[in-house]
């Protein structure tokens, strides 16, 4: 009887979490509730509260979720190279590819542009544990950087570099907006990583 009590908490929080990601993805952060996330999970807004405190709780749960399957890409994707030059591009390419084939994981990522660009979060705490993560998950890029020569200010470019360029590109893709200049954001994203793998290499 305990071993089945866990495994129902377990049960209850993931029918949870799938039905705010619906929420989330429909309403946007400022737009959703709790009392919209239990109505579509099937339980009263009470027993929401045994599980999550607030709305911004429940996002941040789902975020972390993708922030750490992430970091599983990335890291996956740099143990089958050697050599730094080819991690730096294996990484940069990773984190493309599982926004480009997670695209609700990227829309919650950008919580922050939720109603117009002003300042906003999930709270000082959850900021600085997500943004923790999402650290973790560039820094082979970082890394793969240092090992090829770059200095510790001009491996953070890199990284900062490489992520606006994917983000933005991931942008363009997912709107369709990469049609506009007839280009594949893909391969784009490609040249633009062994470019900085080979400035990394000059120092």
């Amino acid at each position: 009887m305990n071993k089945r009590r866990p495994a129902t908490k377990d049960l209850k929080r993931d029918i949870i979490l799938n039905a705010a990601r619906l929420v989330f993805e429909q309403e946007g952060l400022e737009g959703a509730s709790l009392r919209a996330i239990a109505k579509a999970a099937g339980y009263t807004p009470a027993a929401l509260y045994f599980h999550f405190d607030s709305k911004e709780a429940v996002y941040a749960e789902l975020l972390s979720q993708s922030l750490n399957a992430l970091c599983s890409a990335t890291e996956e994707a740099i143990a089958r190279e050697a050599n730094p030059a080819e991690r730096l591009k294996s990484a940069a390419m990773a984190f493309f590819h599982y926004y480009r084939d997670n695209p609700g994981d990227l829309d919650l990522g950008f919580y922050l542009f939720r109603g117009g660009m002003k300042p906003t979060g999930l709270g000082k705490e959850r900021n600085l544990e997500l943004n923790k993560q999402l650290h973790d998950s560039l820094l082979p890029i970082t890394n793969a950087a240092l090992a090829l020569g770059a200095s510790e200010s001009n491996a953070r470019e890199i990284t900062a570099s490489l992520f606006a360029h994917a983000t933005g590109l991931l942008l363009l893709a997912h709107t369709g907006r990469i049609r506009i200049f007839s280009a594949n954001a893909e391969v784009m994203m490609q040249d633009y990583a062994t470019a900085l793998a080979n400035q990394a290499a000059l120092g």
